[in-house]
């Protein structure tokens, strides 16, 4: 689904990626995971064709991506933060995308189960943090990729939402989909993850399940397991 070969990226003096090598097969929820300025960010941005890496590849199911941008038209991605116009109302924003990208009637679902119908005639910026987490995560699925990258899905979401966020990741899942999160809370990605892939200082240090970390580790849990990497490479 996805393969990353010798990346390397430099923004100015700092080497964010050094070489990263990563296999992402198909279908299944994988985690990237990694301290503040560990280069996930940079990661995901490659793979989406919005950083340029100074040196290797990335295919995306079975296509280079390089001087190619229909493959984008297979990946649904939800950013950390949606700087969404303001002055839009959130039905004209979800119109807006629907006739960019193609036509779909899963909005109306997604709309009642995150119950933003109240919403719907309100302007953008005029909504709560949560709320406008909540039209990001429409945006995201309402179409049917089988490529979805989610970048801290699971922020200003009421205990509500986050249950329904991860009841569609299971669904998606099962629907086949590859799912790549970043997220800080463990809980939530001991939760929903098949694997996870964690960046030590623009390096893969760990690709495997929570299980094989926590043997890795000599962790009883999956935090400790975090932090025991985060000491040692610290200390």
């Amino acid at each position: 689904m996805v393969t990353i070969q010798n990346l390397h990226k430099k923004f100015g003096k700092n080497q964010v990626l050094s070489g990263v090598d990563l296999s992402i097969n198909e279908g299944g929820v994988f985690a990237i995971l990694g301290p503040n300025g560990s280069g996930k960010t940079t990661l995901i941005k490659s793979i989406l064709g919005m950083v340029i890496p100074d040196k290797g590849n990335i295919t995306v199911i079975d296509k280079n991506i390089k001087k190619n941008h229909e493959y984008r038209y297979k990946i649904d991605y939800l950013p950390q933060i949606a700087n969404f116009p303001s002055n839009l109302k959130v039905k004209e924003l979800i119109k807006m995308i629907k006739d960019l990208r193609k036509p779909t009637t899963k909005d109306q679902h997604l709309i009642e189960l995150f119950k933003l119908k109240p919403f719907l005639d309100k302007k953008l910026g005029n909504l709560s943090g949560g709320t406008k987490q909540k039209v990001n995560i429409v945006l995201t699925f309402m179409f049917n990729s089988p490529l979805i990258i989610l970048d801290e899905p699971t922020t200003g979401l009421d205990p509500i939402s986050l249950i329904r966020l991860k009841d569609l990741i299971h669904q998606e899942k099962a629907n086949g989909k590859t799912i790549l999160i970043t997220s800080h809370i463990m809980s939530f990605v001991e939760e929903i993850s098949d694997e996870i892939v964690f960046i030590l200082e623009g390096e893969i240090y760990f690709k495997g399940t929570i299980s094989k970390l926590k043997t890795k580790t000599q962790q009883p849990d999956f935090e400790h397991a975090i932090a025991s990497i985060l000491t040692d490479n610290h200390a």
